[in-house]
């Protein structure tokens, strides 16, 4: 049998034991050993069958401590509405132009950002962002009149959800260097937010399973109860 990395063999973490999301959040810190600051994830494992119109979740939630990434904006936006978006600090803002290169190939941006009347625009670029989760969609506000808003939520820890075919949703929360309380908080606002989202067709248990990671760290098991979950 290969001799594990000496990485792994330092977890000091029991992988099946479920804990509270406190004594979770602090396992994943110490057990965050990379030499780069490691980014924290939560996956939650939803009782839902996303196959079923009634029993998708989709959202956007705002982390009370933010990120911990730099979120690079693009805005599909005209004369004003560009101006506050440049204003508010999008990476890439225009109309015809814009299109025009992301349909020859510019994706260096994690969120895109429209203006009601440019949706007849950006829907056209629909196969170039759809299979990427990025295509503005007003339920998560990234379609909106009030752009300049929109870029500074997208750049100071608003955070985009949705629940994937096996019904789990990933995030992303924070990075190891955050303190204790900054994670507990942004992790309160993530699975409050999925509560919240909780669709009419959702039958049974509702939050089934929680579990926090860093980037090279181990998984860490969340007893939902601990979240009122």
């Amino acid at each position: 049998m290969a001799k594990q990395p000496k990485r792994i063999q330092a977890w000091n973490v029991d992988r099946e034991a479920l804990l509270p999301f406190d004594a979770a959040i602090k396992a994943v810190k110490e057990n965050a050993k990379a030499k780069f600051d490691e980014s924290i994830e939560i996956a939650v494992n939803l009782g839902v069958d996303p196959r079923h119109a009634d029993q998708q979740v989709r959202g956007v939630v705002n982390l009370p401590s933010g990120t911990g990434r730099d979120v690079r904006v693009a805005v599909f936006a005209k004369d004003a509405k560009a101006e506050e978006a440049r204003a508010a600090g999008a990476e890439y803002v225009g109309a015809e132009d814009l299109y025009e290169q992301i349909n020859g190939g510019l994706m260096d941006f994690d969120r895109v950002i429209a203006s009601p009347d440019m949706m007849a625009l950006v829907g056209r670029l629909g196969k170039v962002l759809g299979p990427r989760g990025l295509m503005p969609n007003p339920k998560v506000g990234t379609v909106t009149p009030n752009v300049g808003q929109a870029v500074k939520d997208a750049k100071g820890g608003a955070v985009e959800f949705r629940v994937e075919k096996a019904g789990i949703v990933h995030a992303g929360i924070g990075k190891a260097s955050f303190t204790q309380d900054a994670l507990e908080a942004n992790v309160k606002a993530i699975v409050d937010a999925l509560v919240k989202a909780k669709p009419s067709g959702a039958k049974g248990t509702y939050v089934k399973r929680i579990s926090l990671s860093s980037t090279m760290g181990p998984g860490v098991k969340v007893d939902p109860a601990s979240l009122n979950a």
